[in-house]
C-alpha cells in the first residue's frame, strides 16, 4: 500500500470549500480596509538575505528560510563560517520588512501619507504545532508618513470595523507605549543595557504570572534592587487591573514619574477610537524590537491569545532610505480568525449544478451553461452518478444551492426543473 503523500510539515493544502471560506474572509477584510482609504500592494516572496537579516525582524530572523546562491562549489561549503555565507536570498518572514524596502524603492511615486494593505503568505521555520505553521497568511495595514497619533487612530478604527464586519464582537484593544515601558524600568533602576532582556521576560507575564517574571529575573542575575522594586509594583492591587482609558486611569496603573506627554497621547488615542473597547496594559510588550512608541494588540474574550497586533516603527524605513520616515502598522492574525468566522453565504452567488446523462450532447450542455452564466449564476456540469447522495453533499459544501437534471429535449434554461439542495 502506497504511503500518503502529504505537504511539507507545517504547510497545508486547502480543499475547495476551505479555500472559498478563506477567500470570503479575505474579501471582507480587504473591503473594509479599502473603505478606510488603504491601497493594496504586492511585493516579491523573496528579499535579499542581507535585508532579511539586518536586525529589523527580531527573533523572526532566526526562523527565516534562506535560498542558496547559484553555482556553489564544494570549496564554498567547506570555507563558509556561517550558513548565511551561502545564501543571497530568503523567503520573507513577515510583510513589514518588504514594505520598508518597497517604500524606499518607490517613495517618489507614492503619496506623502501612504496607507497600504498587504494580504499575502509568509514563511518561518517554526516548530509545527496546533495553530502554528511554517507558511501562513498575514493581513497588514500600515500608514507611512504620518507622525501624529492620527495614524494609530486610523489603524485601530479600521481594525475594529473589520472585526465587526467579520462578526467577531466583544473584542478588546490593549494599548501601551514602549517609551512608558522603558521609563518604568528606568524608574525601578534597571540599567539601560539590560532593559531589552528585562522586557523579553516581562513579555511572558500572561504565561508565568508576576511570580514567574520575578523568579526569572533573579535567576538571570538582574539588579536585585530593581527586581525588588518591580516585585513590589506587581503586588499593588491596582497594577494588574488593566484599566479603561483616561489619563487618571493610566497614571494609576503606572509608577510615579511616567512621561506626562506620552500618557496624554495614549489617552487621546483611546478616546478617539470609535466602536472599540480600549484598555491600557502597562505590561504589553510586543516582542519586535523595532517598535519605537505606541504598541497594541486585539483580543477576543473567548480566546487565550491575541488576534492581531502592531505598533509604531519610526526608525525602520530610515535604515534603507537614510532619512527617518514615521510609520505605524497593524497585522491581523488571519489564520487565527479564519476558523472563527462564520460568514453567511450570499444567496445571489449560489450556484447551480447541471446533472446530465451520456446521451445529452456537449453542445446542449454548453448552451445551457452559457445561458445560466449570462444570468449571473455559477454553473458546474456533473455527470449523473449511481449514488446521488455523496454528490449532493459535495455540491452543498461547495456553495451550490440548486441542481437540475438535463434531458435530451432541454433547449433553454426554462425547460429545466430546478431542485433546491437545501430541501434535501
Amino acid at each position: 500500500m502506497a504511503s500518503p503523500v502529504n505537504p511539507p510539515r507545517g504547510m497545508r493544502d486547502f480543499l475547495p470549500v476551505d479555500k472559498a471560506r478563506r477567500e470570503r474572509v479575505l474579501a471582507v477584510i480587504r473591503s473594509v480596509f479599502s473603505a478606510h482609504g488603504f491601497d493594496e500592494i504586492e511585493t516579491p516572496v523573496m528579499e535579499d538575505s542581507s535585508r532579511l537579516h539586518a536586525g529589523l525582524g527580531g527573533d523572526n530572523e532566526k526562523l527565516a528560510y534562506g535560498v542558496l546562491k547559484r553555482g556553489l562549489s564544494a570549496e564554498d561549503f567547506a570555507t563558509a563560517t556561517d550558513a548565511l555565507d551561502l545564501t543571497d536570498l530568503g523567503l520573507r518572514f513577515d510583510l513589514t520588512v518588504p514594505l520598508t524596502r518597497f517604500y524606499a524603492t518607490h517613495r517618489a511615486e507614492l503619496p506623502a501619507v501612504f496607507r497600504v494593505i498587504q494580504a499575502a503568505p509568509v514563511w518561518r521555520a517554526e516548530r509545527p504545532q496546533k495553530g502554528r505553521y511554517r507558511q501562513f497568511v498575514q493581513c497588514d495595514i500600515d500608514i507611512i508618513g504620518e507622525a501624529g497619533p492620527l495614524a494609530e487612530i486610523e489603524l485601530l478604527t479600521a481594525t475594529v470595523d473589520t472585526f465587526a464586519a467579520l462578526g467577531l464582537t466583544g473584542c478588546t484593544l490593549r494599548i501601551n507605549d514602549r517609551r512608558l515601558l522603558i521609563g518604568m524600568l528606568e524608574i525601578f533602576g534597571f540599567a539601560a543595557e539590560s532593559r531589552e532582556q528585562v522586557l523579553i521576560t516581562i513579555d511572558k507575564l500572561d504565561k508565568v504570572g508576576p511570580e514567574g517574571v520575578v523568579a526569572e529575573l533573579r535567576e538571570r542575575g538582574s539588579d536585585a534592587t530593581a527586581v525588588e522594586a518591580l516585585d513590589a509594583f506587581f503586588r499593588r492591587p491596582q497594577t494588574l487591573e488593566q484599566p479603561s482609558f483616561g489619563e487618571r486611569a493610566i497614571r494609576t496603573a503606572l509608577p510615579a514619574g511616567a512621561d506626562d506627554a506620552v500618557v496624554a497621547q495614549l489617552a487621546g488615542i483611546g478616546r478617539a477610537v470609535a466602536g472599540g473597547h480600549v484598555e491600557f496594559d502597562p505590561f504589553l510588550v510586543r516582542g519586535m524590537g523595532y517598535y519605537t512608541s505606541t504598541i497594541f494588540e486585539i483580543a477576543h474574550p473567548d480566546l487565550p491569545y491575541s488576534l492581531g497586533g502592531g505598533g509604531r516603527y519610526d526608525g525602520m524605513i530610515g535604515r534603507f532610505l537614510g532619512v527617518d520616515v514615521p510609520a505605524a502598522g497593524f497585522s491581523i492574525g488571519f489564520e487565527r480568525i479564519v476558523d472563527l468566522v462564520r460568514l453567511r453565504d450570499d444567496e445571489s452567488a449560489g450556484g447551480v449544478a447541471l446533472m446530465y446523462d451520456s446521451d445529452v450532447t456537449s453542445a446542449t450542455l454548453m448552451r445551457l451553461k452559457a445561458e445560466l452564466i449570462a444570468s449571473g449564476r455559477r454553473v458546474r456540469l456533473e455527470r449523473a452518478p449511481r449514488n446521488l447522495k455523496p454528490l449532493l453533499a459535495q455540491l452543498t459544501a461547495s456553495g451550490f444551492t440548486e441542481i437540475a437534471t438535463v434531458s435530451i429535449g432541454a433547449a433553454t434554461v426554462a425547460d429545466l426543473r430546478m431542485r433546491n439542495l437545501a430541501a434535501g
